[in-house]
């Protein structure tokens, strides 16, 4: 069996950069007071003898973790499917990296889950919590706020009293939606469906209620609920072809759903966008640009969302904007290298609401 060396101490780095061992834990866990020389010899010596703080006594001192958990209210076999949750969590990793924070990610797929992530948080293992993907009569907003967790929500949680002051960061649903079947009216559509996502979460419900603000008088038998899958998108698609064999352009709820109506119109012999034009929303690129034919969609920046998240959350724990507890929705727009966070009269941040863009393809 190999033979594992000592760790360096502390008094070790403090030997070797002759200093008291006082001066290298200020140094080490970022405390001030230091004279710049002291600081460059004390992190030349962590340097050449690969000291690594021991994170159990650095929190003792800073009160931080350096970790973050991230509660995707999803089972794993969805989350590791669809790529709009890698997008996300590739946004608030590199956030995260940036910042060297830890990133602990937690699933939740039933009751035992929820009480699993509930003891989790409350156990003071990590400095605050992202969650997204929540749905109707979820007990995770519930289960952070007893836990007394600073928490930034991915989506508009828009259900129950825990989630009215909540900060969080989501796209123009909505809004995205009305540009959507704007464009396939400019089409010369009439005949207009829309497969929505699941309607237990804001985001499916945001874009019924866009597609609903352009279609006003719509035949609710033109509205056939998915889930955000291509299985639900291939289920509903059947279901509005057999009430509405003459509809001529479809509004899908996100692309992984467009993806699935698609297939079904070319089983059945409609062309696209001859016969049929689909929308889709997302322009995740592994998804859009491999569909046949290629998918004119809504985009909005999954992967900024998530940077925003974790920003905010960061930004919180530094101290800097207060608690996130906002008061107030801000719009931001400009792409991911303009985007400045926003700040309540109050001081605490505010949610952000991301603009959306038609991303034109051959579907419609």
């Amino acid at each position: 069996m190999t033979e594992i060396p000592p760790r360096p101490t502390l008094e070790a780095v403090a030997a070797r950069a002759g200093v008291s061992r006082a001066t290298v834990s200020r140094v080490v866990n970022g405390g001030e007071g230091v004279r710049r020389p002291l600081v460059e010899k004390v992190r030349r010596a962590v340097e050449e003898l690969g000291y690594v703080p021991n994170q159990a006594a650095r929190s003792l001192v800073t009160r931080r973790h350096d970790a973050i958990a991230v509660v995707i209210a999803e089972p794993e076999v969805r989350v590791f499917a669809d790529p709009f949750f890698g997008l996300q969590l590739r946004g608030i990793s590199k956030e995260l990296t940036a910042r060297d924070c830890q990133l602990v990610l937690l699933l939740t797929e039933g009751r035992a889950d929820h009480a699993r992530v509930g003891r989790y948080l409350s156990g003071g293992h990590v400095d605050g919590a992202l969650v997204f993907s929540l749905h109707l009569d979820d007990p995770l907003p519930e289960l952070v706020r007893r836990a007394g967790m600073p928490t930034v929500f991915g989506g508009r949680p828009g259900w129950g009293e825990g989630t009215r002051s909540a900060v969080y960061v989501d796209s123009d649903n909505r809004g995205g939606a009305r540009e959507a079947v704007r464009h396939l009216v400019g089409l010369g559509r009439r005949r207009i469906a829309h497969i929505t996502g699941a309607l237990d979460q804001t985001s499916a419900v945001d874009r019924l209620d866009g597609f609903r603000d352009v279609m006003v008088d719509v035949d609710p038998g033109l509205i056939a609920e998915g889930d955000f899958t291509p299985a639900g998108g291939e289920r509903a698609m059947r279901l509005l072809l057999e009430r509405h064999p003459d509809l001529d352009a479809v509004f899908a709820a996100n692309d992984l759903t467009a993806s699935g109506a698609l297939r079904v119109l070319r089983a059945q012999g409609r062309r696209v966008p001859e016969d049929v034009a689909v929308v889709g929303f997302d322009d995740m690129l592994t998804v859009a640009e491999q569909t046949d034919p290629p998918l004119t969609t809504v985009r909005q920046d999954i992967e900024e969302m998530g940077r925003l998240m974790a920003r905010l959350l960061l930004r919180h724990l530094d101290g800097r904007g207060g608690g996130p507890d906002g008061d107030g929705v801000q719009a931001v727009g400009g792409g991911p290298t303009s985007v400045v966070l926003p700040t309540a009269v109050g001081g605490g941040p505010t949610s952000v609401v991301l603009p959306t863009t038609l991303v034109r393809r051959a579907s419609a």
